[in-house]
């Protein structure tokens, strides 16, 4: 993810709209989520309002102990923006970003 902006007023809430630029293979993309569930500590779920394909992205958040906490990362949408046979490595390719991007926020967190 190279950029975020906030469309809406903060703090998150229903109805937010945030918009993001990233680069994913070697394309730029630029899309907006809205919030369309939002459960504070447990659960959000964002789907895309505007971009390259409709995708819907649930975090959930489970509390392990009370030092530790998992979260969860599901993305599901149909990449209408790519040809058949890219869309065949779409699954692997996106999970990829996704684990990246995961190290990226929990270094964060740690530190």
């Amino acid at each position: 993810m190279h950029s975020v902006e906030w469309k809406t007023p903060k703090p998150i809430m229903l109805g937010s709209r945030i918009a993001f630029k990233a680069k994913f293979l070697g394309r730029e993309l630029a899309y907006e989520y809205e919030v369309i569930e939002y459960i504070p500590g447990k659960k959000l779920v964002m789907k895309t309002a505007h971009g390259p394909f409709p995708m819907e992205t649930i975090y959930t958040w489970n509390a392990i102990d009370e030092n530790q906490t998992r979260m969860t990362l599901r993305n599901s949408g149909n990449p209408t923006g790519f040809n058949k046979v890219l869309s065949l490595f779409m699954r692997s390719m996106m999970r990829g970003a996704n684990i990246k991007d995961l190290k990226k926020i929990k270094s964060i967190l740690e530190k």
